[in-house]
């Protein structure tokens, strides 16, 4: 079993490096994740590529950060230099959207999905230990929360450039603003100063434990033989399969018969509508999670198949675009809780990171697979069939989490003091 940590630490990182850690969160909204969806809009609309390819392209930077996740886990635990391998993993995205346009075949696009892919699985656990490095364990809540809000501010702001540059100039150029943010990711995180760091706590180690250094204790034993983890593992790759590829289905149906700007056009108000819900949610979730984490959880779980439902039950691109109000719950709650469980499950360990590494990996499984089974599914089937059977898996992730997974927060029910 993972070993808790009854006494969680609070630091006092600068002001500099706490500005930093915002305007990286900002930039990374767009980094992270690459592509998405608007790398099924341009394959469809501009390469003319078939549905069954289009889910080939979309799994391939998902497998690659599946293969990638737990050895950037491991890495992020044992190394010093998350500042310059965050930097490395910015540059290798900008390099990778560039030649995605630049040199359009088969073989590079998907190249350039794997190169993204290895890189985007770094920023996850590397950001996370950067956080809980500078802020320790007792105010991880409320920065995570806060990092989450940032984050999804910047996926608004490049959502709208997204969509400008795709109706009035071009898709390629959706490409070149992934580049630039990019680049002003790698400056962000530069900024963060080192000297605010506890490696130690990045890691989730106390401040003087020393021990977790020479013992180098087995990530797998720790993560395998904890029920909880393995649970919770279970229910956000279920969760994860069901949901990761509703938003590039309902691109490609919102795509048919319309040209490329306008596919990028409504593709941006479906991202735009979705995090500008996460913005609220992603902060009151900060706030609310001291007082336990499941329940919120269950929400987040619970709105995933009603939305899978409601897609089936119109055609009308406005009403399709405002059930992605439904996703911003969702994802905003998620995006937050995830670490902060992780984190409960593995305080005292020095395994936070290698544990995060090894869910994403499981949860990077299904998000991957999640694009070619349902590419392939729409291919000989329907998009109603598709989006159904994507919410049946979801009731199927929300009854793991219910009966099986457990409140990871021991101190839920108990007075906290209020934290800087």
């Amino acid at each position: 079993m993972v070993k808790l940590s009854p006494k969680p630490t609070t630091r006092q990182p600068s002001s500099t490096s706490l500005r930093a850690l915002d305007t990286a969160n900002f930039f990374l909204a767009d980094v992270r994740d690459g592509l998405g969806p608007y790398l099924a809009i341009y394959l469809l609309t501009t390469l003319h590529w078939q549905a069954q390819d289009i889910g080939i392209a979309m799994s391939v930077m998902g497998i690659a950060t599946v293969v990638a996740q737990t050895p950037a886990g491991v890495l992020v635990d044992q190394t010093r230099r998350k500042r310059v391998y965050s930097i490395i993993a910015s540059l290798l995205i900008a390099i990778a959207a560039i030649i995605t346009i630049t040199v359009p075949t088969y073989s590079v696009i998907i190249g350039g999905q794997v190169i993204m892919g290895v890189a985007a699985a770094w920023f996850a656990p590397a950001i996370a230990a950067i956080t809980l490095g500078l802020v320790g364990p007792r105010a991880l809540d409320k920065r995570v929360g806060r990092n989450e809000t940032v984050n999804h501010a910047g996926n608004v702001f490049s959502a709208l450039l997204a969509g400008l540059l795709g109706y009035y100039v071009s898709t390629k150029g959706i490409f070149l603003l992934l580049a630039a943010m990019s680049i002003l990711s790698s400056l962000s995180i530069w900024r963060i100063q080192e000297k605010d760091i506890d490696h130690q706590l990045a890691r989730g180690c106390q401040e003087d434990d020393d021990q977790a250094n020479d013992d180098k204790p087995s990530g797998w034993r720790a993560v395998l033989g904890n029920r909880s983890i393995l649970f919770f593992a279970l229910a956000c790759v279920l969760f994860h399969f069901a949901n990761a590829a509703m938003l590039p289905l309902l691109g490609q149906r919102l795509a048919q018969g319309i040209n490329a700007g306008a596919s990028s056009a409504y593709m941006s108000a479906c991202i735009i509508v979705a995090q500008l819900v996460m913005i609220p949610v992603s902060y009151l979730t900060g706030k609310l999670a001291p007082q336990g984490r499941k329940r919120l959880l269950l929400i987040a779980f619970a709105v995933l198949p009603i939305r899978g439902l409601l897609y089936t039950l119109t055609s009308d691109p406005i009403l399709l675009v405002a059930i992605q109000l439904l996703d911003g719950i969702g994802a905003g709650i998620f995006g937050v809780l995830s670490i902060l469980i992780v984190s409960d499950l593995t305080r005292g360990s020095g395994l936070f990171n290698t544990t995060q590494g090894a869910i994403a990996t499981a949860v990077g499984l299904g998000a991957s697979l999640s694009n070619a089974f349902a590419g392939t599914l729409l291919q000989h089937t329907s998009y109603n069939v598709a989006f159904l059977t994507l919410a049946a898996l979801a009731v199927v992730a929300l009854g793991v989490l219910w009966f099986f997974v457990p409140e990871t927060n021991h101190q839920a029910r108990q007075p906290l003091p209020d934290h800087a």
